[in-house]
C-alpha cells in the first residue's frame, strides 16, 4: 500500500484465452484496494470491452503483468544484479536489493522469489538469479474486479466528435444541446 512504481511497462492478460488486452508504459501505484494510477486508469477501459469480463474476473483469469525494469532486456537485468551482488556479496539477501527496487518492495519480492532473506549473496545460485530476473521482468497480481463507479476518478465514454459542430460546440443531431469540457 502506497508503493508509486514510475516507469514500468504494464499488461493485462486474459491467461484463458492467451490473450493481451491492453500494453501501457508509465505510472502505477499499490493502494490499500489494489492497484491504481494513470495506467491502470487507461487498462480499465480497455478491460471493460472485454466479453464476459465478470466471468474471467471471478474465475482468477485476468493478470497485471508488471515488468518492473522495462529499460533493461533479461539479460541486462541479469548483469545488473551480478553487479550488484557482487557488491554485496557478504550481505543477506534482503540487504542487497536497495539500489534495485523501491524498499516498500523489497519484501514482497524476496517473498516470491522463494529465496530466503537471510541466504548471502554469494550463496545465491544461478537458477534462483534467473527466477529473480524472471519476477522482475513479469510480477503478475491477479485482478478480481473494478472499484464502485461511486468512486470513479474518470469514466470511459463521451460525445463522437464527428456528431459536434467545431465552431459552435452545438451537437449536429439536436438543436440547442451544447456540449464544453476538454480533452487531455
Amino acid at each position: 500500500m502506497g508503493l508509486s512504481l514510475k516507469n514500468v511497462k504494464i499488461q493485462l492478460l486474459n491467461t484463458e484465452s492467451h490473450g493481451k488486452i491492453y500494453e501501457d508504459f508509465g505510472e502505477m501505484l499499490f493502494t490499500h484496494f489494489g492497484v491504481s494510477g494513470p495506467t491502470i486508469l487507461s487498462s480499465s477501459a480497455h478491460l471493460l470491452r472485454e466479453k464476459n469480463i465478470d466471468e474471467f474476473l471471478k474465475k482468477g483469469k485476468i493478470k497485471l503483468r508488471i515488468d518492473l525494469k522495462p529499460a533493461l532486456d533479461s539479460v541486462a537485468l541479469d548483469k545488473r544484479i551480478r553487479r550488484d551482488f557482487e557488491t554485496y556479496k557478504n550481505k543477506e539477501f534482503k540487504n542487497s536489493l536497495d539500489q534495485l527496487l523501491p524498499k516498500k518492495l523489497i519484501g514482497s519480492i524476496i517473498e516470491l522469489s522463494g529465496i530466503p532473506a537471510e541466504k548471502k549473496v554469494n550463496e545465491i545460485t544461478k537458477e534462483e538469479r534467473t527466477k529473480l530476473v524472471e519476477l522482475l521482468k513479469h510480477f503478475e497480481v491477479t485482478i478480481t474486479g473494478f472499484r464502485p463507479i461511486e468512486e470513479a476518478i474518470v469514466t470511459a465514454g463521451g460525445i463522437c466528435v464527428k456528431e459536434i459542430n467545431p465552431k459552435t460546440m452545438e451537437s449536429k443531431k439536436v438543436a440547442r444541446i451544447v456540449f464544453c469540457g476538454r480533452s487531455d
